[in-house]
């Protein structure tokens, strides 16, 4: 078996190399490894909703009632959520809230406790 890295993308083991390119077959991602390092380096800020940095372990309060897709439950205003974990994407906070399960949140609906 062949030692090319997994797609720093969607993670995928099925890499090749293209001259001094890395492809991706499943999302086309192409990257080299010195932009891997680079990139590796380089980690995004996330923010609550008064612009407070956001750490993964940290507990936020929710400020606003959100509808829960899916479903015809509401979490309220005041929900406290432990030890969240920040994650890529539009929603950045993937936790788990107690009577609802694991969930998905905006950073700019929660305030940092």
């Amino acid at each position: 078996m062949s030692n090319l890295p997994n797609c720093p993308k969607c993670n995928s083991e099925y890499t090749y190399e293209d001259g001094s390119v890395f492809v991706c077959p499943e999302c086309a991602h192409e990257w080299t490894l010195e932009s891997e390092t680079e990139n590796s380096e380089e980690k995004r800020i996330v923010k609550d909703s008064n612009g407070n940095v956001l750490n993964d372990g940290d507990s936020v309060t929710v400020i606003k009632d959100l509808k829960v897709k899916g479903s015809s439950s509401v979490v309220k205003v005041g929900t406290k959520v432990k030890t969240i974990r920040l994650v890529d994407g539009d929603h950045d906070i993937d936790c788990k809230i107690d009577g609802f399960g694991a969930m998905q949140l905006k950073s700019e609906f929660v305030k940092k406790l």
